[in-house]
């Protein structure tokens, strides 16, 4: 019986996933704020809406969207009545977050998502919007770790890579990554027989991830490849959340691991003594690859993530060129 359930475990853990429909010329998109306050953004927000519409999409702002409360966008009840009417209106093909901040966790489970299971559209956005990435996995939907709307606050020549990157991912076309490989790579592939490995892509931000442990949007990690990426904490923070998934058995059965940035890591008055890439290095499990500077987070180049897509990782070494390939 034990074996029985473990195998069937295992079918669950490398399911495909629905992919929503990608986007086409004139089809509509949202844009809501689940988490923080946009004060005095309605000019960026404005710039976001207009790099849609030169994409041939169309355009609607949550009715609350630039309300204020305290830390939040709105209400935990106005910013839930956004993304409800957002989530349950067939005409809407993806809900793009206009900023994260801190919230999302507060209305996750305030939300029916019913109609989307039977509809699902594309959820777009990083950082705190990991909340919603994490239970839309579980609900079996991919998702699009990107830039949002306040991303437009730089200019468009600095984020290239990061706007074009997300145009590809919604509108379907390949997504491939080549960048240059970080000396902390670790290229072992002892848990595939290739010198590559394939599983879904899954993650976000690690304070996040943290957070969702021992909730019904937990991830599952059997299997998969796991991305994290952090902002503003100490090394001491970073490594007892990575402590915290690893008692979880995050690592226990992880395909791999990509890094992604690493931003604003504090300076403690007591030296941790060690490179942030060796603290993770010293939790994860030896036998798994380990890409580090994947350019997602929170810099300038951003890449698109499709959440729960399958892709194949080669972790190169030694000078070697690292690559991710989305599979359709």
């Amino acid at each position: 019986m034990t074996i029985l359930l473990m195998t069937f475990s295992s079918i669950i853990a490398q399911e495909k996933l629905k992919t929503p429909p990608y986007l086409q010329v004139g089809d509509t998109i949202a844009i809501v704020a689940p988490a923080g306050i946009l004060k005095d953004k309605q000019e960026i927000i404005e710039k976001a809406k207009q790099l849609a519409e030169s994409w041939g999409l169309k355009v609607v702002l949550g009715k609350n969207l630039f309300n204020q409360n305290n830390h939040f966008s709105g209400t935990d009840y106005e910013r839930c009545i956004d993304i409800q009417d957002a989530l349950d209106n067939k005409n809407i093909k993806a809900i793009w977050a206009a900023r994260g901040g801190y919230g999302s966790v507060r209305i996750l489970d305030k939300l029916d998502f019913t109609k989307f299971k039977r509809n699902p559209k594309w959820i777009i956005g990083y950082s705190d919007i990991t909340a919603f990435h994490n239970h839309i996995h579980t609900l079996g939907v991919e998702s699009i770790h990107g830039m949002m709307g306040t991303s437009l606050s730089d200019e468009l020549e600095d984020i290239i890579e990061t706007v074009s990157s997300l145009k590809k991912a919604i509108f379907g076309d390949d997504l491939s990554y080549t960048i240059a490989s970080s000396k902390y790579n670790r290229s072992v592939y002892s848990r595939s027989p290739f010198n590559a490995v394939e599983g879904q892509v899954i993650g976000g931000n690690l304070a996040i991830l943290s957070s969702m442990l021992g909730s019904q949007s937990q991830l599952n990690t059997e299997d998969k490849i796991l991305f994290i990426e952090e902002i503003g904490e100490y090394k001491y923070a970073i490594d007892r959340m990575l402590q915290s998934l690893k008692r979880a058995k995050y690592f226990t059965q992880v395909k791999a691991v990509i890094v992604g940035d690493m931003t604003k890591v504090k300076k403690n008055t007591t030296a941790w003594g060690s490179s942030i890439e060796q603290l993770i290095l010293d939790v994860l499990p030896k036998d798994i690859p380990v890409l580090f500077d994947f350019p997602a987070g929170h810099e300038l180049d951003n890449r698109a993530l499709i959440f729960g897509r399958k892709i194949e990782l080669t972790v190169g070494s030694d000078g070697q060129q690292s690559s991710i390939i989305f599979k359709k």
